[in-house]
């Protein structure tokens, strides 16, 4: 990874962080983030059926607008309780294709919001998982993002594979 030439605050430094030192001392442990982030991904096979639901009284756009105002609305109160307010100030200091996440979230909650009805919501996360799980591999094996290279092994490639196949189970 090259050095930046210009001081570039990371997303998650604190305005009086310094670095990789700060992130590293708010690195959560590993068995509690895997914990954490299945749980989170367990309530997100919910999230394509409500919004459909939503979608049947608003229409399917109107339904992912409201999906995410509320979640901005969230977020909003989340950071002004963490009083992490400040580091908003630094939004535009950082390279554009920072800031197309949430456009990315949006195509993902239209995109399942549509397709829950013709594969159902374990056919949405299945395709979800599957789609995740080969480009984070791909975007791991380029250290793309300010990411380590991490090789693709053989058993990457298999979980890859039978994540595959288990989609295809799941929406045939």
């Amino acid at each position: 990874m090259q050095a930046n030439k210009s001081p570039r605050r990371h997303a998650l430094a604190a305005p009086s962080g310094t670095g990789p030192e700060y992130l590293e001392s708010r690195r959560m442990d590993r068995g509690l983030a895997v914990l954490l982030t299945a749980i989170v991904g367990g309530v997100l096979a919910l999230q394509a059926p409500i919004n459909a639901g939503l979608g049947r009284a608003t229409g399917q756009l109107p339904a992912a607008l409201v999906s995410f105002t509320v979640g901005t609305v969230v977020l909003a109160v989340i950071v002004g309780l963490s009083g992490e307010w400040s580091g908003l100030s630094s939004t535009f200091e950082v390279r554009w294709y920072y800031l197309i996440g949430g456009v990315l979230g949006a195509a993902y909650v239209t995109m399942a919001l549509i397709a829950v009805k013709s594969i159902g919501a374990g056919g949405v996360a299945a395709a979800t998982i599957t789609g995740q799980l080969a480009t984070a591999v791909v975007i791991d094996r380029l250290g793309i993002l300010g990411l380590a290279q991490t090789p693709i092994t053989a058993s990457r490639a298999a979980g890859i594979v039978l994540l595959l196949a288990g989609t295809f189970l799941l929406v045939r």
